[in-house]
């Protein structure tokens, strides 16, 4: 049946790609974990939730934010969601500061991986519609830095691959640096307020 046989051919493509193939690993097990956590009742009760991580004491902090900077590298949640998830965890200000210190150290591990390995890793990990798209910025010398400011400032574009593709061109670790220093703060809080507004205004959870 043709539905087989494509579902083949991803799954071989999904087996040859190691970084697509981590990512829907880790979003399987994130899916898991979340059911997992759903009939336990710790995704209704901020309560309950705080009292499971109790015990965890500072090292439930230190894996969120390895697990925000791992998941920059490897995508495995929308970056929303991980936003949500600092400030439902630790409230809204040390959520917004582990999400931060997270994010940044993601952001720039992606970038000297991106720099050591160079434009056939962009291939490897993202499609090449996305990469096409924005693919003319990086020629234009000076105004790379100041497009790739605005979208890494503004909370709707894909940040992940950007520090990537940064990464390929022949902005400086410096300004790169300072730009995701800078800049990340608006999009994390956007994400994080935003987030969590729809979550207990609207559907009525964690509120």
């Amino acid at each position: 049946m043709q539905w087989l046989r494509k579902a083949k051919q991803a799954l071989a493509a999904l087996v040859k790609n190691p970084f697509q193939l981590i990512s829907v690993l880790g979003l399987a097990f994130c899916l898991a974990a979340g059911v997992w956590m759903w009939r336990r009742g710790l995704l209704t009760s901020r309560a309950a939730l705080q009292a499971f991580l109790a015990p965890f004491g500072p090292w439930a902090a230190a894996l969120f934010v390895a697990f925000q900077a791992v998941q920059v590298v490897v995508p495995i949640l929308p970056g929303g969601l991980g936003c949500l998830a600092g400030v439902v965890l630790f409230g809204p200000w040390w959520g917004f500061v582990y999400n931060y210190a997270g994010i940044c150290l993601g952001s720039l591990a992606a970038f000297a991986i991106a720099r050591s390995c160079g434009r056939p890793l962009l291939y490897k990990m993202f499609p090449r519609a996305m990469i096409d798209k924005y693919d003319r910025w990086t020629g234009e010398g000076g105004r790379f830095a100041r497009w790739f400011a605005l979208l890494i400032f503004l909370p709707v574009a894909p940040d992940d691959y950007l520090c990537f593709l940064a990464g390929t061109t022949t902005i400086r670790w410096q300004l790169y640096t300072a730009i995701i220093l800078l800049c990340k703060p608006f999009a994390i809080a956007a994400y994080s307020l935003g987030l969590t507004v729809l979550f207990q205004q609207v559907l009525g959870i964690w509120a």
